[in-house]
């Protein structure tokens, strides 16, 4: 049980306070556990030749771990594909999932400080949720998190992010994250969404 004097990652205190009332207020939920709540946030890394380069499978995996705070694990292929000569059960990149109170931190991070340091960046398209309460996006540069060294990086690598929530449509989702702070690119309001209820 927490206590009050138990630490709180910062978006955990706002999910709380700011935005389970705002989202009770738009879409009309009865219930304060009925709001839809971010559940994990997994973080994934290709690495195309990682069973050839196992330095490269390596460098990701230090790059992921120092990144998420937390030990990831190897991915491996579910099927060949002789195209790209990779065998059923090779390594292709690793990943973490990141539950509770890392999942906030990691969160606040992502919005606060890594987004904003993206160059050119305009915000984030609305287009990548998939209808089931999720959300990804692609990161192109590792280096945009200021736990990675950029002097002892070995190469730029991307990785894809997804935020999986409890929302059943789109627009829970898309609300929820915003109220988070994501910064999503702005939108025209649709007709539909002024009358959404529960």
């Amino acid at each position: 049980m927490v206590t009050k004097t138990e630490y709180k990652p910062r978006l955990l205190q706002e999910y709380q306070k700011t935005v389970i009332p705002a989202m009770m207020k738009k879409f009309g939920y009865k219930n304060p556990m009925q709001v839809p709540r971010l559940s994990k946030i997994s973080l994934n890394i290709g690495v195309g030749r990682a069973k050839d380069e196992p330095a490269s499978l390596k460098g990701a995996q230090d790059d992921i771990r120092t990144i998420a705070g937390q030990q990831p694990v190897v991915t491996r292929a579910k099927k060949a594909i002789s195209n790209f000569k990779i065998r059923q059960g090779d390594p292709v990149g690793t990943s973490v999932t990141l539950r509770r109170y890392r999942m906030y931190e990691f969160l606040d991070r992502l919005i606060t400080t890594a987004l904003p340091r993206v160059r050119d960046f305009s915000g984030l398209s609305d287009k990548s949720f998939d209808g089931r309460g999720s959300y990804s996006l692609g990161i192109r540069e590792q280096i945009i998190f200021p736990e990675i060294n950029y002097d002892k990086v070995d190469k730029i690598r991307g990785m894809n992010i997804t935020l999986t929530t409890t929302a059943k449509t789109d627009a829970e989702a898309y609300e929820l994250l915003s109220l988070f702070g994501f910064p999503f690119k702005k939108r025209p309001v649709k007709a539909e969404a002024a009358g959404e209820t529960s």
